[in-house]
């Protein structure tokens, strides 16, 4: 099948590299790759298969925990597939509306999992800043619509991408240094003017990443003081002890963005694999990690799991 269109100024399909540089042990990166994805579908199914079928857990804490998981599944399932068939099969060609569909969908829900983050902080907060009103504030019509504002937000941030690649001529060829679509790798096999492609991406990255941290850490400055003006030591660690898993999640998943940003600004001399690996690893870790830092952190999600397997094992 060809990559070019004469009819089009974009072309029919793009190719995904895969890691370039290190084609000669895809296979080897692959196993890493597979236990990692294989990990992020048992661990998030289950949670949401507990969550659902557990009664006790339709509380505002597990239905954010399920929206996270549900995220997670999806951001694994966009682009992971098409990575192991780059690595096993060689299978490089995505067409390009292929790929401006996988990059919305890598985009915006990376955006709605930053912003399920910000309202799981939310709910710690009031759970211990202000218990009594726990369940007034955290209603079902509240939560419904932190769930609808995270979509919105998201897909009015997202939608204008896949049309300003449209307008593009693609005249750098079609194959992309990359694992999967990612915006500025696109961006960069486009000819013209791209400088509001850049400026648009940063602006957008920048605005997420610093609005939803910022409130996250005064989300978290207020839960510290009411932690300490508790009286007993063992009522502070009870009630910081439920924000554990949330701190996990929240380092999981801005750790490697951080990490991912620092190298693209310090470290531009390093080989274009360390940036395509630190890409991939802010993809496929927090999905693989959520599941087993609840798992092992919340004690109700624990029991449950435990007694999963246990029926399993009757």
């Amino acid at each position: 099948m060809t990559v070019s269109n004469r009819t089009s100024t974009h072309p029919a399909a793009f190719l995904l590299m895969g890691i370039p540089g290190l084609e000669h042990l895809h296979i080897w990166i692959s196993i890493p790759f597979c236990s990692a994805y294989s990990l992020a579908l048992l661990g998030n199914c289950t949670l949401l298969f507990i969550i659902r079928s557990d009664t006790a857990l339709h509380e505002p804490m597990y239905i954010f925990l399920a929206m996270l998981a549900t995220i997670d599944l999806v951001l694994s399932n966009s682009t992971l597939p098409k990575m192991l068939a780059i690595f096993w099969f060689r299978d490089r060609e995505i067409s390009f509306y292929g790929c401006l569909v996988q990059m919305f969908f890598l985009h915006s829900f990376s955006i709605m999992e930053s912003a399920v983050l910000l309202a799981m902080a939310f709910d710690r907060y009031v759970a211990i800043c202000r218990p009594l009103h726990y369940t007034t504030v955290l209603t079902g019509t509240l939560i419904t619509r932190i769930g609808m504002a995270a979509v919105a937000r998201a897909v009015a941030l997202m939608t204008p991408l896949p049309f300003l690649l449209r307008r593009f001529h693609y005249c750098r060829g079609p194959a992309i240094a990359h694992c999967y679509c990612e915006h500025m790798a696109v961006v960069r096999l486009a000819c013209g003017d791209t400088r509001f492609n850049n400026i648009y991406g940063i602006a957008v990255a920048m605005f997420i990443v610093v609005l939803d941290l910022l409130f996250v850490i005064l989300s978290y400055i207020f839960i510290l003081r009411a932690v300490l003006q508790l009286a007993s030591q063992e009522a502070r660690y009870k009630a910081f002890g439920t924000c554990v898993s949330h701190i996990g999640a929240i380092l999981a998943f801005y750790t490697p963005v951080v990490i991912s940003s620092v190298m693209h600004r310090v470290a531009r001399w390093a080989a274009p694999h360390v940036h395509i690996l630190l890409a991939n690893f802010y993809l496929l870790f927090p999905p693989m990690v959520n599941p087993i830092i609840y798992g092992v952190k919340t004690k109700q999600i624990r029991e449950r799991i435990i007694g999963l397997f246990l029926r399993k094992d009757l």
